[in-house]
């Protein structure tokens, strides 16, 4: 497989509380809980996008530049396949309304040093107060 130098997840296993929480946002299905902890589990798998970082309450993942495999989108396509015919996911739910991810679009957030995740309907009101 190819090596390029790319941005990729990088998790810190002493700050990681072992919550999920990143398990989800991750559209590629990169992160999976390993022995209590949140692991990269390929790095072909992580697109580098970043969307698990704002959902960690211990701030354990970061993004780093460095020699990774290229990202494969197709493995990332096939690993998700088998997520969902296994319905493997944490649940989530907009900490103001309490919709969740099945009635609304959720994006992460950070409110008040918590991670958390805020609908579409809701997301303006805390753009905007």
């Amino acid at each position: 497989m190819a090596m390029a130098v790319r941005s990729i997840v990088k998790i810190d296993e002493e700050l990681c509380n072992g919550c999920g929480l990143c398990v989800t946002p991750c559209a590629e299905g990169a992160i999976e809980m390993v022995d209590g902890k949140a692991k990269v589990v390929k790095d072909e798998l992580c697109d580098g996008a970043g969307f698990c970082l704002a959902v960690c309450p211990t701030e354990a993942l970061t993004i780093e530049k460095r020699e990774a495999p290229e990202f494969d989108e197709e493995a990332a396509a096939e690993r998700i396949a088998e997520k969902l015919a296994a319905a493997v996911a944490i649940q989530q739910n907009c900490f103001n309304c309490g919709r969740s991810e099945m009635d609304a679009v959720l994006f992460p957030c950070r409110k008040q040093g918590e991670s958390t995740w805020v609908c579409v309907k809701c997301l303006p009101a805390l753009i905007h107060g």
